[in-house]
């Protein structure tokens, strides 16, 4: 007879002796790696792509950078020779590469300046616009955003076309009077903005601007819907104007934003070629290459000299790794002050 004692104690349903009793847990069927090792597996595929993509050709081109590669290089009928920094010599003792420089420097500084300044004031007044205005406001921007860069050289190749520009026609339907006062001229009859290089990176940097300032709103009201009413509400009562709340609160608050944008703002307009290229109808005028434009006429113009070519490529990369790291160090530098 059992014994309820031992029943309500729970141990009728004891194991009997020399059995364990089941775990309820399930078995981990890992590969015997540690845990903190996972993480870095998974990334393993998305490297290897990247890797192949990206390192692999970026490895090349520094080797190609120290070699002689010409049209019999790429037919096979004979090996590339090996010429140390004779190719960096080269490019460095052109004047035209100085002016290539000089180009992409003073380019980047506007483009980069002016789409970051356009790019804000745009996100600003999308975050005061009510919700449909708002995302129909973001769905034209995104529009120019979205074009492709060498049919954006197309549109600004039509505008400031010299025979059938839109741009010389509007500028001619202005007075006489006021188009003297404002540009020291009244007639713009083939107007030819494209031949000079000054003109052609003025409408340049219309182009990227305009194509560039999209993204720039969307990540600043990105930014701006993450700040509290609050702060705005606290700077209203203090009686801060609108400027001054801008510079005290919502210019700090977007630093992070703002320097990720920089950067990224940096690296895209330093390696502009396509709108350049469409512009200026191939490389054609010297006077007006940047280092993309330099290095591919270097590269695949009559005779190629894809040496001198991947020469030029690794020296923009070079300033470019030298400017990101400048800035951002400087970015964290505040940050630790701060």
């Amino acid at each position: 007879m059992t014994n309820t004692s031992t029943i309500a104690r729970g141990g009728g349903n004891s194991p009997a002796p020399g059995r364990r009793r089941r775990s309820s847990a399930r078995p981990n069927r890992a590969s015997g790696l540690p845990t903190w090792a996972v993480p870095y597996v998974l990334l393993v595929p998305g490297l290897l792509v990247i890797a192949g993509l990206l390192l692999y050709p970026m490895v090349q081109l520094a080797i190609m950078a120290f070699q002689k590669v010409g049209l019999a290089q790429i037919r096979g009928s004979r090996p590339a020779e090996w010429v140390g920094w004779a190719n960096f010599e080269r490019v460095l003792g052109n004047e035209i590469f100085w002016t290539a420089l000089r180009n992409t420097i003073v380019f980047a500084v506007v483009a980069v300046g002016l789409t970051l300044i356009v790019g804000t004031a745009v996100g600003v007044l999308l975050n005061k616009l009510g919700k449909k205005m708002s995302l129909f406001v973001v769905i034209g921007c995104m529009f120019a955003w979205a074009v492709p860069p060498v049919a954006q050289g197309v549109i600004w190749r039509w505008l400031f076309d010299a025979d059938a520009g839109v741009i010389n026609w509007a500028l001619n339907l202005l007075p006489d009077g006021l188009s003297t006062l404002l540009f020291g001229r009244a007639d713009w009859t083939a107007e030819p903005w494209l031949n000079d290089a000054f003109t052609l990176y003025i409408v340049l940097v219309f182009c990227v601007v305009w194509a560039g300032f999209p993204f720039i709103a969307v990540s600043v009201l990105a930014g701006l819907k993450g700040i509290p009413a609050e702060l705005y509400e606290a700077a209203r009562v203090d009686g801060s104007g609108a400027w001054r709340t801008f510079r005290k609160i919502t210019l700090p608050l977007l630093k992070p934003v703002f320097a990720v944008l920089t950067v990224l703002s940096i690296i895209w307009d330093f390696k502009v070629f396509s709108q350049l290229y469409v512009l200026m109808n191939g490389p054609t005028n010297r006077e007006a290459f940047n280092l993309s434009m330099y290095s591919v006429a270097e590269a695949f113009q009559p005779p190629q000299k894809l040496g001198t070519g991947a020469a030029i490529s690794v020296i923009l990369t070079i300033i470019l790794l030298i400017i990101t790291v400048v800035y951002v160090r400087q970015i964290v530098k505040q940050e630790e002050m701060s």
